[in-house]
């Protein structure tokens, strides 16, 4: 649940209720119900006061709405193995702002993540979200065995489709279109705002791309090439006590400050150093350790030494939500139940080769890799480099990607980035519609050490909704008043909880520029 200035949010409850006792709205929110919009069946209508909770699934939590709204329930049926769950909710016309955001998903989806449609309603955003077409946790990808119209959902279908009927409904609610429509996704919905930027270049005027798992199928191989890593020879599981051993000589040899590294893609840690040179202790590394870090610092490469898809990088090994959650699992089982493990075994097994007990310790990588892209590629990347379309349209891209990042390598957002820009002239020629910045600090999408919250989808809440400290907001001014942002200032709260008060902030800069 995310937090807004108490005295806005009770103004705009006093504002929005009042016209909810009049005929606000040019439609009645009742009477949408049953309604169709193309693919889209509408299965209920109701119109919210608070005090209202809508149960999350992922995590499972109750998730408080603070403004009145009407809530529209509806479901896609593109292809005869379509089931999409979505929800548009819709402000009181007084509170509408006129606009329209969509809400992207994480891992592989199965849910609509609430809060974060809470966050843009509170703003006065028409706002939707959607399940992609299946009912589930983000770790959960059984779903997809058999069921290749339910994979193409999940890839692109899905959020095109909810875009088409969400700006349908509001339209037939409101009697006039959104003036202007974003979209703001994290992780597997970063993948799904640059998808949208590709290939429907029209469904939104603004994109905001979180920490992108744009290239899901060598993201998925990467995974199992981290995995193997540990299990080549005896002894390759990393702890977190040696895990923590290896950040604090990073960030040292990186000269970071705070437990932050400012730009570790310069850094060039050699991590030698760390090889035990008596016996084995947590405040060294033994040889088959050290062999396994490199690999994970290296990412995928092929019979030629030559990467495929950037490691991840130094500083970020340590913590609760770092390496031990994601990659090398906090328990020595070598890797198994870590969200890589989980995600990279789940993708092969049930979308890729139909054997839910597939094992990945035998996979050739690279024949993985062009197994996965035959199977799912046009379905799930989104790594197309051409965004001619998307700027022609007048459409602006604000990308941001954390450092620390455990889960998705930050260099892949720089590299996708570098690749767009050599695709169309050069990175000069693409500032006018698309930024990247890079986060010092941040871990997946937020937390971590340095200053994370900026507004986006699953991150911790902004202090304010201006376009400084906002990513939407400063996606929206971009948008509206022609200002593209040059720097988005990071908020970090005391103890990680936004009542308590802003701790730290940092300025984030557009790339090439360095956060300072």
């Amino acid at each position: 649940m995310r937090r807004t200035d108490s005295a806005t949010r009770i103004a705009f409850a006093a504002v929005a209720t009042l016209s909810f006792a009049g005929a606000a709205a040019a439609a009645s929110c009742e009477g949408l119900a049953g309604k169709t919009f193309g693919d889209a069946s509408i299965t209920a209508a109701t119109s919210v006061t608070p005090p209202f909770s809508v149960m999350s699934v992922d995590p499972p939590a109750p998730v408080a709405v603070n403004a009145p709204f009407c809530r529209v329930q509806g479901v896609l049926k593109p292809s005869a193995d379509s089931d999409i769950k979505f929800e548009v909710w819709l402000p009181p016309a007084t509170a509408w702002n006129g606009k329209y955001q969509g809400v992207g998903n994480g891992g592989f989806a199965g849910s609509l993540i609430y809060g974060s449609m809470v966050w843009a309603l509170e703003a006065g955003y028409a706002v939707s979200g959607a399940d992609t077409g299946h009912s589930g946790g983000s770790l959960d990808s059984a779903w997809a065995l058999g069921h290749p119209e339910k994979i193409k959902d999940f890839g692109w279908r899905a959020i095109h489709e909810t875009a088409s009927a969400s700006k349908a409904i509001v339209e037939a609610y409101y009697e006039k279109a959104p003036t202007h429509s974003y979209f703001s996704g994290c992780s597997d919905g970063g993948r799904e705002a640059l998808l949208e930027a590709q290939r429907f270049p029209k469904d939104y005027d603004g994109i905001v791309a979180g920490a992108p798992a744009n290239a899901w199928t060598k993201l998925m191989s990467a995974a199992m090439w981290d995995e193997q890593a540990m299990v080549a020879e005896p002894g390759g599981w990393l702890s977190p006590e040696k895990l923590s051993t290896v950040s604090k000589v990073a960030v040292a040899a990186c000269h970071g400050e705070n437990g932050v590294i400012g730009d570790p893609g310069k850094c060039g840690f050699d991590p030698s150093s760390l090889l035990c040179k008596g016996g084995p202790s947590d405040a060294c590394l033994t040889a088959p350790e050290l062999t396994t870090l490199r690999k994970i610092y290296s990412g995928p490469q092929d019979a030629a030494g030559k990467s495929t898809f950037p490691g991840f990088t130094p500083g970020g090994e340590a913590g609760p939500s770092a390496w031990s959650l994601w990659i090398t699992g906090a328990e020595p089982k070598r890797g198994e139940g870590s969200l890589i493990y989980i995600f990279g075994t789940g993708f092969f097994g049930n979308m890729v080769y139909d054997k839910p007990d597939w094992d990945f310790k035998s996979l050739d990588i690279a024949k993985g890799l062009a197994d996965a892209n035959a199977k799912t590629g046009e379905a799930l990347n989104a790594t197309q480099t051409d965004l001619s379309a998307f700027k022609a349209a007048g459409g602006k891209l604000l990308q941001y990607h954390g450092w620390n990042d455990s889960a998705i390598p930050p260099v892949n957002s720089i590299n996708y980035y570098e690749s767009v820009g050599a695709k169309m002239g050069g990175l000069d020629s693409i500032q006018s519609f698309y930024r990247l910045f890079m986060a010092p600090g941040m871990e997946h999408c937020g937390g971590g050490p340095g200053p994370s919250a900026v507004g986006g989808v699953f991150g911790p809440p902004s202090p304010s909704r201006d376009p400084a400290h906002d990513v939407v907001s400063a996606l929206a001014h971009w948008v509206e008043d022609g200002a593209a942002p040059t720097e988005i200032t990071a908020t970090q709260y005391r103890d990680n909880d936004p009542a308590k008060g802003v701790a730290a902030q940092r300025a984030w800069r557009a790339y090439p520029a360095v956060a300072p």
